[in-house]
């Protein structure tokens, strides 16, 4: 037997492969959108894949389940709760199946999501490892409040937090102690508070080293986990339904992208997603253009700051970056929003200012600062007094409620969420001076910043 984990850094996603030696099978759990590494896996290893799992239906990323299926006749399972769109086999608490030596046993685990499960690997009578999804992280737990409106079942926040207390201490912790954990996700994560660096684990660890799993009664473990969640991203719930369907085929996504030569005029009431480093964008860009650059986390940042209504144009600075920033947007299922991808920006005429960091420094009274990290970040890290805290995902819908008697300063905790953020803030009050702190928020901090 061998265990493949594949990782994406950009939304710190595991998906694995389980290749049964002997019977040169292989069984894919919670694939990532493009399905060719799983391909290349199989071919080097002279192995088929026979079955695809999924532990519910993703918010962050979509799935290749079903393009997988399709292609190499593998079998998909899932709960039956999901109420899956696509041809699959239910796979729920009391059910397994064979691939050679190795019996994958399911369990309904509850809690961040309705229809979530686990799936345990078992090989010659004693049971190995322990698939949890979003349901157990290495150091922390899935977090139960994205599915209060989407999905084929929707539940409260409260009442997924009560499923997933149980389903952590009444199934997983009751695992051999030596059963190693394998999650679905790592640090940096929106689907969860507080992953570990980690990309593996066993029972015994997270029983003494996961805060979530210390004795706790259920009504302090509900309260402790429903604190400071992070944001929700626009794009999660469009996500749970996408993959509740079956995604398209990636690669003909991909093609599909409308490709538009240097120059060309843009449609006036479209978002326009400008890709190039903050310095190139603030000398010149398309009037309304938002700065999310190439670098950091890109899709989620897409995800959360244009929502799955809207249709946008990727501007990129060269025709390398334009492809790989198509397919990160096909990672959260964009890429039929996109109206077209460019190089280079058509228009130059709109500039933004560059801040006397200085002169700021001297006299940080004189501006309005507008602080537009997450609201825990901004209540435990505190790095301005008086400053306004409209997270990024928000600014969007919030801009007006910023004073303009002064210049307007962004900041974020290391620079790559200002670049977007002032842009926003610079569209949305003309005649404002909006200034971006960019890196130099660094300078004012007494501890580094994360992202």
């Amino acid at each position: 037997m061998k265990i493949e984990q594949f990782e994406d850094k950009g939304l710190a996603h595991f998906s694995y492969a389980i290749l049964s030696e002997c019977a040169r099978e292989i069984v894919l759990i919670d694939p990532a959108r493009n399905p060719q590494q799983y391909y290349d896996y199989a071919q080097a290893n002279d192995a088929k894949i026979v079955a695809v799992i999924e532990t519910h239906p993703h918010a962050d990323f979509v799935s290749s389940h079903l393009e997988i299926a399709q292609t190499t006749g593998a079998v998909i399972r899932v709960s039956k709760l999901l109420g899956a769109d696509y041809p699959h086999e239910a796979f729920d608490e009391g059910q397994d199946f064979t691939v050679g030596k190795l019996t994958f046993r399911a369990l309904n685990t509850p809690g961040h999501s309705p229809d979530s499960i686990s799936i345990v690997l078992r090989r010659e009578g004693y049971d190995e490892a322990v698939f949890t999804g979003d349901t157990l992280f290495i150091g922390d737990v899935g977090r139960p409040d994205l599915r209060e409106s989407a999905g084929n079942m929707t539940a409260k926040r409260e009442e997924l937090a009560k499923q997933l207390y149980h389903s952590l201490r009444d199934k997983l912790m009751k695992l051999e102690d030596t059963v190693v954990v394998y999650p679905a996700h790592g640090a940096g994560s929106l689907c969860g508070k507080a992953l570990s660096g980690a990309s593996l684990s066993t029972i015994v660890a997270e029983k003494f080293g996961n805060p979530m799993l210390r004795e706790l009664s259920e009504a302090d473990f509900v309260q402790e986990l429903l604190a400071d969640q992070p944001f929700i991203p626009k794009y999660f719930g469009y996500d749970v339904t996408l993959n509740k369907a079956g995604a398209p085929a990636y690669a003909p996504s991909v093609r599909q992208v409308p490709r538009l030569a240097p120059g060309t005029a843009l449609s006036a009431g479209v978002v326009v997603i400008d890709t190039r480093p903050e310095a190139e964008f603030k000398k010149g860009h398309a009037a309304g253009a938002i700065n999310i650059q190439q670098g950091g986390k890109f899709e989620t940042w897409l995800g959360s700051i244009v929502g799955p209504e809207e249709s946008f144009y990727l501007l990129a600075a060269d025709e390398a970056t334009r492809e790989d920033l198509i397919q990160k947007t096909t990672k959260i299922g964009y890429e039929p929003l996109i109206k077209g991808a460019l190089v280079g920006t058509p228009a130059t005429e709109a500039t933004m200012p560059v801040l006397d960091v200085a002169q700021f420094r001297e006299h940080p009274e004189n501006y309005t600062i507008v602080d537009i990290r997450n609201a825990t970040e901004h209540r435990e890290e505190p790095i301005f007094d008086g400053s306004i805290n409209i997270p990024l995902p928000e600014l969007r819908e919030r801009a007006s409620e910023i004073p303009t008697g002064k210049p307007v300063v962004v900041h974020c905790a290391g620079g790559y969420r200002s670049a977007a953020g002032a842009s926003i803030v610079a569209d949305a009050l003309p005649g404002t001076e909006v200034l971006d702190l960019s890196e130099a928020v660094k300078s004012f901090q007494s501890a580094s910043a994360t992202y």
